[in-house]
């Protein structure tokens, strides 16, 4: 029996995105003696990292003033252009940019691939001396006999589908610190553990979600706008479920193209994947990739709450960061400035707390601090955007919404004051029987893709002989309740062809018909090998059922310029 081996270093850091490489690079300019780990469950730094992305480079600027007139920076494309379009079946309305309110105005922002951003901050703190470990998943926390959280132990290696273990057996590494720091992006194992052990969400609104989808496409010359940042909201989806898309003009004839859907639709029918391949055959859209080519795909969760869902970040022993906490602002679409920022100041607690001798302690300042800094300036004045657009639909809530953060912007003040969320996502998705069947067209291989092809372009891959680490707890009240009274919403809200339902021969049950619910010998099937991480179903299955787990560091996805 192989032992497990353990390493001690002053602070441990879980995820290489931008909130851990941050509060890495500003913990060794604080002390460049202190030892720091950063553990990355990708295969290599940015792997796993998937968002739009236009940054607001108000962090960056603060970690790394005089970053500008460096070489080899990944911020190459400014903003130069913004359009905000409302779009209907056929047509689109411009909504002209005085009527925004001034923090939705990108200029001054640059059109990134945040992977490479992450990329080119882990150069930055290998260099001052900061080890990063990829393909090391944190799969367990470690807590002394105060209950207080001191080390992290990453996942066992080469375990086999029936918990055994295999001839290639490693048993993970415990990693000790005086503080364990948090930045998992949204949705972590190792946060949600962490945040029902120290009920750090008590007094909390439930945190909110998104699903976001993208692609990448290299087009025609002629149909390249460097520079230009094209949001839309309405048509594919109807006015009661929220979601949105954009369009960023980057690099060399290069174009990200996503689509969000908020995960608190009532609809058990709908698919946001093919949502978002419908969206790409609007008028006001197509034309962009005609002649083009797609090169990437990848899908993630985005948490949505804001303000009033933020749990405490302060644990005994560390802290949360960025999406791991709920720190994107909805209506700019933008999280990492946020994450980078809250990186920052996470390191300058635990520096301040190391330096005086206090180790695995409460840093129960950080979470007042937080809530002062720029961080939740940016968070306040857009709290009630989600609301309003969950309470009164798209086009009423979208307004109304708008005029709320006129009046934050102007007046520092809203005479709504804050808005709650209500039900968690997973308690807003409706029975099958009140819904009807979405027929959705097929796709055509040039504009309009599946999921399965999707999924090569994401490079997924992993180890089929392992155990499954998407956990069902109870497969009879799944097949009871998730089949029989939802019609299966995970074949659909899975942008990875993970789920399926088949019968006793089988024959897939994952088709529109909704009488096929009620065949006694149905079947789920888990394809975990296509998981591309983006854990929406163990936010959006109605019974909370499945329970997204790291598999074995290093496999899932591997994005490129993502």
């Amino acid at each position: 029996m192989s032992e497990r081996e353990s390493m001690e270093f002053d602070v441990v850091i879980v995820g290489a995105g931008p909130a851990g490489l941050a509060a890495s690079i500003r913990l060794k300019q604080l002390n460049p003696d202190l030892s720091i780990v950063v553990l990355e469950k990708g295969g290599e730094v940015g792997a796993h990292i998937l968002s739009g992305a236009v940054v607001d480079p108000i962090g960056i600027d603060r970690l790394l003033p005089g970053w500008r007139e460096e070489e080899g920076h990944p911020f190459t494309t400014p903003v130069t252009d913004d359009h905000f379009l409302l779009l209907g079946p056929a047509g689109r309305l411009r909504i002209p940019n005085f009527v925004m309110p001034p923090l939705m105005n990108n200029h001054g922002n640059y059109i990134v691939s945040l992977g490479n951003v992450c990329r080119w901050l882990a150069e930055k703190a290998e260099a001052l001396g900061v080890e990063i470990y990829p393909g090391f998943a944190a799969a367990e926390l470690l807590y002394n006999d105060e209950n207080a959280v001191i080390g992290v132990v990453t996942g066992d290696m080469g375990v086999e589908r029936d918990g055994s273990h295999g001839p290639a057996y490693q048993p993970g590494m415990a990693l000790l610190g005086k503080y364990v720091l948090l930045g998992e992006g949204a949705r972590g194992s190792l946060s949600k553990e962490l945040i029902a052990r120290y009920h750090l969400d008590e007094g909390r609104e439930p945190q909110k979600y998104g699903i976001g989808l993208k692609e990448l496409w290299e087009v025609k010359p002629e149909k390249h706008k460097r520079g230009l940042v094209q949001h839309s909201f309405g048509w594919p989806l109807d006015r009661q479920t929220g979601g949105g898309s954009f369009l960023y003009h980057f690099d060399d004839n290069l174009v990200a193209v996503g689509f969000v859907v908020h995960l608190n639709y009532r609809n058990p029918y709908l698919s946001p994947f093919e949502e978002f391949q419908r969206f790409k055959t609007h008028p006001a859209i197509r034309d962009t990739f005609e002649d083009g080519k797609r090169i990437g795909y990848g899908a993630r969760a985005i948490t949505e709450g804001g303000w009033q869902s933020i749990p405490k970040m302060a644990f005994p022993g560390g802290l949360l960061m960025g999406c791991s906490a709920g720190l994107v602002n909805v209506p700019r679409i933008k999280g990492s400035h946020n994450a980078v920022l809250s990186g920052i100041l996470a390191a300058e607690h635990v520096e301040e707390a190391i330096r005086v001798g206090r180790f695995n302690e409460e840093l129960s300042g950080f979470d007042e601090a937080l809530r002062a800094s720029d961080v939740g300036k940016d968070l306040k004045k857009v709290r009630n955007v989600k609301p309003l657009w969950s309470r009164f639909g798209t086009i009423v809530g979208v307004g109304i919404g708008g005029l709320d953060m006129w009046l934050n912007t102007l007046l520092r003040v809203s005479p709504l004051g804050t808005l709650k969320h209500g039900k968690a996502d997973h308690e807003s998705i409706e029975p099958a029987e009140r819904h009807s069947p979405i027929g959705y067209p097929k796709p055509d291989g040039v504009l309009t893709f599946d999921r399965l092809s999707s999924v090569f372009l994401s490079n997924t891959n992993h180890e089929e002989n392992q155990p499954v680490h998407l956990k069902v707890g109870d497969m009879e009240l799944q097949k009871r309740s998730e089949f029989g009274v939802f019609a299966g919403p995970s074949t659909r809200y899975c942008p990875a062809g993970v789920y399926e339902w088949v019968d006793a021969d089988g024959n897939s049950l994952t088709g529109p018909d909704s009488e096929k619910a009620r065949v006694a010998d149905a079947r789920f099937v888990i394809n975990a090998q296509n998981c591309v991480h983006c854990k929406t179903c163990d936010i959006k299955d109605p019974n909370q059922n499945i329970n997204w787990v790291p598999p074995q560091g290093g496999e899932g996805p591997v994005y490129q310029n993502m």
